[in-house]
């Protein structure tokens, strides 16, 4: 759905992007994570055909987005990280204006923002003006106005900032939805234990540079090399840490009272053998896990450097 190249953009001395790279399947969540500055927002203006890029190549769909930018708007539903709402509208009326633009009226109109109301949420509040919506309220509008034309990808920049945890589950019920209709969704949030749960794929972009980018696993893996499992045992940590170290691809062990930390340079066979010597010794094991980073520990990790 979208293919980028060599996408670099400069700002007189200061250089915004640095040759970005990125492919986003058709269907995909795909999450757009990187500190303040990385480039991020102007990527996506990039994409959306909102800014001119210094090189590169921006695919939508199979269309050339940078030479072709009218044909492949009717692709694209943007919301941006600020956007502006009509105070002085009611809900269907906001909507029916962008309806107008796309040359969509009557009954047709009717129906669209009817079902529009419904995927967000917000039916209830067809007749409130926009003026008196909660902050979640006005984001779920705006996700709404963006899918007036139906696009087939959506990029919505921290469309879940300054929500409360019922608005955002809210939000991510409507992401969720959006890929089961098959839409294309790149999305950029600081919140990253959200988007470690909807996002199929993400990619982390710092100073320019997209260092890094696959599923949530391929990613970790990518940055952690080895595996920490945490074992608890009733007795004998002592005995255990020496068995661990008698394996070549157990690369450092730490022993707090009964619970034992290891480092493993090997995948869940190598670790199902160590269990299975700890028992074959007689070391009583309670628990056995793998520690598993999370999306945080992988960001804080990519861009330590910086």
């Amino acid at each position: 759905m979208l293919d980028i190249k060599g996408l670099r953009k400069n700002y007189k001395k200061f250089t915004a992007l640095k040759g970005i790279d990125l492919h986003v399947d058709e269907g995909e969540i795909f999450g757009f994570i990187g500190p303040n500055g990385a480039g991020k927002t102007t990527t996506m203006r990039i994409v959306c055909g909102l800014l001119n890029p210094t090189s590169g190549e921006v695919t939508i769909n199979g269309i050339n987005a940078l030479s072709h930018i009218r044909e492949a708007k009717q692709y694209i539903g943007y919301m941006p990280d600020f956007f502006g709402v009509y105070d002085n509208l009611k809900v269907t009326e906001y909507l029916e204006f962008y309806a107008s633009i796309y040359n969509i009226r009557g009954s047709e109109k009717d129906k669209m923002i009817a079902d529009l109301l419904e995927l967000v949420n917000l039916t209830d509040k067809a007749d409130f003006f926009v003026d008196n919506l909660s902050r979640g309220m006005k984001q779920k509008l705006c996700v709404a106005r963006c899918l007036v034309h139906n696009p087939k990808l959506l990029v919505l920049d921290e469309p879940l900032s300054g929500m409360d945890p019922r608005a955002r589950a809210d939000m991510k019920k409507v992401l969720y939805t959006l890929k089961d209709m098959g839409k294309t969704i790149i999305v950029s949030s600081h919140i990253l234990s959200e988007l470690s749960e909807i996002c199929t794929s993400i990619g982390i972009i710092n100073q320019g540079n997209m260092v890094i980018n696959g599923t949530v696993e391929d990613v970790t893996n990518k940055v952690y090399h080895n595996k920490t499992i945490e074992i608890e045992v009733m007795k004998h940590p002592d005995a255990a840490e020496l068995i661990l170290k008698e394996f070549n691809y157990v690369e450092a062990v730490t022993v707090t009272g009964n619970r034992i930390e290891a480092s493993v340079k090997g995948d869940d066979r190598d670790i199902s053998h160590l269990l299975r010597s700890l028992i074959v010794k007689d070391i009583p094991v309670v628990t056995l896990n793998k520690k598993t980073q999370n999306l945080e520990d992988v960001f804080l990790e990519v861009t330590k450097e910086a």
